[in-house]
C-alpha cells in the first residue's frame, strides 16, 4: 500500500475516533445506546475499515464496549465506578504535585499566559453551567497540567480518567436544573494556574484537592437520590399490590 494511502487511513481513524469521543462526551451518543460499524460508516459516509478502528480504540479508552455479535455500545459507568476513578486520579495528583511545583518554575511565561487563558475560559464556563465549553477546555488544561510532569504515561492515564470521569458526568449534569448552582461544577482552574505561579506546592496540592472534594460529594448525592428512588419505586409498588388486593 503506498505511504500516502496510508497516512490518509491513519488521520480519518483519528478524526472518527475525536469526533466520536466528543459525540459522547457531548451526550448526543448516550450511555447504553449500541450500534454498528455500518451505522457510523453511513453516518459519517465512509468506509467500514477506520470506523471499525475508531470503535476499537475508544473501546480501549473505556468509552465504548464491544459485543462480537452486536456491534458497540456507550460506556455505563456506576457512581461506584466514577468514585474509583476520582480517587485514582488523586492518588496521582498525590504523587506528582510536588513535581508540578517545581516544574512550574522553569515554565516559560508564555506557557503559563496560555494555561492561564484557558483556565479563566474554563472557570467561567462551569460557572455559567456551559458544559460543552467546559469540557473542551478542561481537557485541554489537565493535558497541559500533566504534560509539565514530563512522563507521558502519567500523562495519558490523568487523560484517560478524566474523560471517563466525564462520559459518565455528563449525563447526570445534563439533567441537573442549574448547573452553576449546584455546586457539582468545579472551577478551580485559576486558582491552580495562581498556586504554580507561585511555585507555591502547598496550594497546588489543596486546590486539586479540593477538586476531588466536589466530585466526591457530588457523587454521595447522586448515591442518595438514586437509593431514595429506588425506596419510592418499592413503596410504590407495595402500595399498588395492595391495592389490588
Amino acid at each position: 500500500m503506498p505511504a500516502g494511502r496510508t497516512v490518509n487511513r491513519s488521520t480519518l481513524r483519528q478524526q472518527l475516533t475525536d469526533a466520536l469521543r466528543d459525540e459522547v462526551l457531548a451526550g448526543r451518543l448516550e450511555p447504553g445506546r449500541a450500534f454498528t460499524v455500518r451505522q457510523i460508516a453511513e453516518q459519517y459516509e465512509v468506509s467500514a475499515t477506520p470506523v471499525r478502528e475508531a470503535l476499537v480504540d475508544l473501546a480501549a479508552q473505556g468509552l465504548l464496549e464491544s459485543d462480537q455479535h452486536k456491534g458497540f455500545k456507550v460506556r455505563e459507568y456506576s457512581v461506584a465506578e466514577f468514585r474509583g476513578m476520582v480517587e485514582a486520579r488523586g492518588l496521582v495528583v498525590d504523587g506528582i504535585h510536588h513535581r508540578l511545583a517545581v516544574a512550574a518554575s522553569d515554565l516559560a511565561p508564555d506557557r503559563l499566559a496560555v494555561m492561564r487563558r484557558r483556565a479563566e475560559e474554563a472557570s467561567r464556563a462551569a460557572g455559567a453551567g456551559d458544559l460543552d465549553v467546559l469540557i473542551g477546555y478542561d481537557l485541554r488544561f489537565w493535558q497541559e497540567l500533566a504534560a509539565m510532569v514530563g512522563n507521558p504515561h502519567i500523562a495519558a492515564f490523568l487523560h484517560q480518567l478524566r474523560v471517563r470521569c466525564w462520559v459518565f458526568s455528563v449525563p447526570h449534569l445534563r439533567a441537573e436544573r442549574d448547573l452553576s448552582g449546584s455546586g457539582c461544577l468545579w472551577s478551580g482552574h485559576e486558582e491552580v494556574v495562581t498556586a504554580l505561579a507561585r511555585c507555591d506546592e502547598e496550594a497546588v496540592y489543596e486546590v486539586l484537592a479540593a477538586h476531588d472534594v466536589v466530585a466526591l460529594a457530588w457523587a454521595d448525592r447522586l448515591a442518595a437520590s438514586a437509593a431514595a428512588a429506588a425506596a419510592a419505586a418499592v413503596s410504590a409498588a407495595s402500595a399498588a399490590s395492595g391495592n389490588q388486593v
